[in-house]
Parts: structure tokens; C-alpha cells; sequence
């Protein structure tokens, strides 16, 4: 009732705001700018009310999203400075991801010795990613020959920014990429796959020596993954700091104009997404037996961090603490999350089938449909591992338009929009992973019911 009661005045607040700036816009009512100003924070403040009342770390997030977004629109110059805090909480997330990943797939793979499981777990799990990406990449398809958003678009006269120089990536720099030559060098640089691909087989590595020498390295692997487990739930403290720094510096240094800019290719791009996640996934949950309700507070977390750093890697952590909370054997969370990372990225491979007739549509090029599709089955190979490096889905276009003989000026115009766009397609990227995870645990029949249903968001009082 109390938490009830503390949404009241949010709603009274924020429905003033609202009406305010509607009015002011339309030019139905000239409201001072000090006016409109006041109406917001007085909406912030009512938030900050509810969320001391609510206690949920993703209430917190949501909220230092929306301050993130005023202190942006009222004091840019001071919201670009706080791009610091933002790249701090990415630097620590970044810091958790290959000892947690690393500790629980070795855990996971010889602490339980069944090899079989592994390669069974492994098949069913690319079998479902290149099921599900291939719809993307063909809803993208259709998505940007309905709209035709880059039909019109002219070249503009002077380009300020200089893109990467990329060469077309072969067949043998696809495979090699998969495999470390230094895990190292694999951390350091942030190469997921590589890291997984070393886990497993230092795992299975394990499971095959004799028990006296494989538990001591074994109980080490479990304690780690536990330590690293409490390791996010602290830096998880300055989630809303570092959320909400990340989209003050986004609408800072953009503004919120941008939304103007390009706007028919945006829209194209979050309508697209919208249908696949309920022409798609939300079918596959349904067919499945998903919990709704408890998978979206399970997701809601990660998704809004995702969502506000534009890098899935951020949300990795949480997203794997949140689904073994939901019912997933950590075992079947080590794999399958972090694999998916690689295989899974329902939303970029999306974005890119879009983004790349977008290109050709700008430049005036005519590809026909076996053509076109000819280029999104190549993006769905080269894409692999961008997911954990914000925007490192316009390399990958960069490539795939010099191997098909396409000017990359298009691309640069993207570039305008393009963090806008790629906080959408982050999110669902994390979202398909989320689901691949529980399709895979139900498929194993390991998913447990009795947890899900206890399932509760984590609040900000119990982090530590």
C-alpha cells in the first residue's frame, strides 16, 4: 500500500510535465522555459521518492536514466564531463567478465564431469542461434525494402569524420578469430568467444585428469565464480551512476534534435525490432513455458544497462546472476550465455541486413533479392563477436560495403544516429540471449520451475 501511495505523486508530476510540454510545443500555450525546467525536476524528485520506497536496483537505473537525460538537455557542457563516470563502470564490468566467465564455464564443465552434456548443450544451442538470427536478418531485409529509408538521401558535401579503413574479412580470418593464441591477449582485448573457447577446453582439460589433481583447481574455479558473482554485486552499486552518466553524455553531446535527424531510418530500425520481439521471441517464450512476468523483472536490469552503455558486455554479469536466480543451472547459464554473445545477436545481425541495403539504397545501387541476400548471410558470418564493444557493428558494415563495392559515405551519415540505434539493438541482443539460455535449460529439462516462481528483482539494500 505504501509503495502505492509513493506512486501517486509521480503520476500527478509527471503528468504535469507532460501537459506542459505538450502545450508549449503545439504552441497551444507559451510555457516559460524556467516553468517547463521546474515541471521536470519536481517529476525527478517524485521519482527519487519512489524509487528510496521501491528499493530495486533496476527501479534506481531506470530513474538515473531519466535524470540522466534532463541534466544532458539543461547543462550540456557539464553532461559531457560525466562521460567519466560512464566509462569507470564500463572499465569494472569489463574487469568481471573473463574471470566469471572463465571460473564458471570450468566449474560448470568439470565439476559436474559429463562431457556428453557439453557437446549436447553446444549443438542445441547453435542449432536455436542461427534459427533465430536468420529471421532476424530477414525481417531487417524486409523491414528496409518496405520503408526504402535510404531511397532520397543525399551525399553531403563536406564529411567531418574520417571512417576506419576495413578490409573485407575471409573465410580464414572468420575461423582464426574464434581461436586464442593468447588468453591474454583474448582478455585484454575483450574477445569473448576466444575466452569461452579456452574455457571449455581447459574444462574438459580438467575433467579428464585424476580427481586428486583436478579438485584443487576445481574447488579454486568454483570459489572464484562465487567471488566474482559478489564482485558485480558491488560494482553494481554505481549502475546508476554510470547508467545515468552514459545518457547525459549521449544527449549532451547530441541533443535531443537528433531524434529529427534521419528519423524515417530510426523509426524503420525500432518497428523492425518491436515485431521481432513479439512476432519471435515472445512466441518462443510462450511456446516454451517461460515465465513472462518474472523473465521481464529478470531482464529489465540488464536490458536498461545494455540499453545505457550500448554494450551487451555490460549487462553480461547481471543477466547470468539474474537467470540462475530464475531457475537456470549456472552450468547451462556459463555456456550458453557467453557463447551467445558470439552467435546470438538477434539485434545487430537485424540492424546490419537493414544498414546495409540502407547503404545501397542511398548510393543508388540496385541489388536484387538473391543479391541482397547474398550480403546479409555474409553479415550473419562476420558479425560474430561485436557484441561486447559498443558500436562495433559499423566496422563490420565498413567491411561488408567494400566487399560489395558500396561507398561507405552513407555510413558516415548513419554515424549521426547511430548510438541511438544501437542502444536498441544492445537490448535485444541481451533479450535473445536471455531466452536462448532458458530455451536451452528447457530443452535439457534442468530448468527449475519452484525457483523462477520465487523469483524476486535484486534490491539496492542487498547487493553487497
Amino acid at each position: 500500500m505504501k509503495l502505492k501511495q509513493a506512486f501517486v505523486p509521480v503520476l500527478i508530476t509527471v503528468s504535469l510535465a507532460a501537459i506542459l510540454a505538450v502545450l508549449n510545443w503545439g504552441n497551444i500555450l507559451p510555457v516559460p522555459i524556467k516553468v517547463l525546467a521546474f515541471s521536470r525536476w519536481l517529476a525527478i524528485g517524485s521519482l527519487f521518492y519512489y524509487g528510496l520506497k521501491k528499493k530495486s536496483l533496476t527501479t534506481w537505473i531506470l530513474i538515473s536514466m531519466v535524470v540522466g537525460a534532463e541534466i544532458g538537455n539543461d547543462y550540456p557542457e557539464t553532461a559531457v564531463k560525466l562521460q567519466v563516470l560512464s566509462k569507470i563502470f564500463l572499465k569494472m564490468i569489463k574487469a568481471i567478465v573473463a574471470p566469471l566467465l572463465f571460473g564458471t564455464l570450468v566449474y560448470g564443465i568439470a565439476g559436474h564431469a559429463d562431457l556428453k552434456q557439453v557437446g549436447r548443450m553446444g549443438w542445441k544451442a547453435i542449432l536455436y542461434f542461427e534459427l533465430v538470427t536468420t529471421v532476424a536478418l530477414f525481417i531487417g531485409l524486409g523491414a528496409i525494402n518496405i520503408s526504402k529509408a535510404g531511397v532520397g538521401i543525399v551525399q553531403p558535401k563536406s564529411l567531418h569524420e574520417e571512417l576506419p579503413k576495413v578490409a573485407p574479412q575471409t573465410w580464414n580470418d572468420i575461423i582464426l578469430h574464434i581461436f586464442p593464441e593468447n588468453i591474454a591477449k583474448s582478455i585484454a582485448e575483450g574477445q569473448i568467444l576466444q575466452i569461452v573457447v579456452f574455457s571449455i577446453i581447459f574444462g574438459i582439460g580438467l575433467a579428464m585428469v585424476r580427481e586428486d589433481k583436478r579438485m584443487p583447481m576445481l574447488k579454486f574455479t568454483e570459489s572464484l565464480s562465487e567471488v566474482m558473482f559478489k564482485f558485480t554485486n558491488l560494482v553494481m552499486y554505481f549502475a546508476p551512476i554510470g547508467v545515468g552518466a552514459a545518457i547525459a553524455f549521449t544527449v549532451g553531446h547530441m541533443g535531443l534534435d537528433i531524434l529529427l535527424y534521419l528519423i524515417k531510418l530510426l523509426a524503420t530500425l525500432y518497428v523492425a525490432l518491436v515485431v521481432f520481439l513479439l512476432g519471435v521471441l515472445l512466441p518462443i517464450a510462450l511456446m516454451v513455458g517461460v515465465p513472462i512476468k518474472k523473465f521481464f523483472n529478470a531482464v529489465a536490469g540488464p536490458v536498461s544497462i545494455a540499453f545505457a552503455t550500448t554494450s551487451s558486455e555490460a549487462a553480461l554479469p547481471r543477466a547470468m546472476e539474474n537467470l540462475e536466480k530464475l531457475g537456470v543451472p549456472r552450468k547451462i547459464v556459463a555456456f550458453v550465455m557467453p557463447t551467445g554473445y558470439s552467435f546470438n545477436l538477434d539485434g545487430t545481425t537485424l540492424y546490419l541486413s537493414l544498414a546495409s541495403i540502407f547503404v545501397a539504397q542511398a548510393a543508388g545501387i540496385n541489388f536484387s533479392f538473391a543479391q541482397q541476400l547474398l550480403i546479409v548471410f555474409t553479415l550473419m558470418l562476420t558479425s560474430k563477436g561485436v557484441a561486447g564493444v559498443p558500436r562495433a557493428s559499423l566496422v563490420i558494415l565498413l567491411g561488408t560495403a567494400s566487399s560489395f563495392g558500396m561507398p561507405s559515405w552513407p555510413i558516415l551519415v548513419i554515424l549521426g544516429i547511430d548510438e541511438l540505434m544501437d542502444m536498441a539493438r544492445t537490448s535485444v541482443n541481451v533479450i535473445g540471449n536471455c531466452l536462448a539460455t532458458i530455451v536451452v535449460a528447457k530443452w535439457e529439462g534442468e530448468f527449475i520451475e519452484n525457483k523462477a516462481e520465487n523469483f524476486l528483482e535484486p534490491e539496492i539494500a542487498d547487493n553487497a
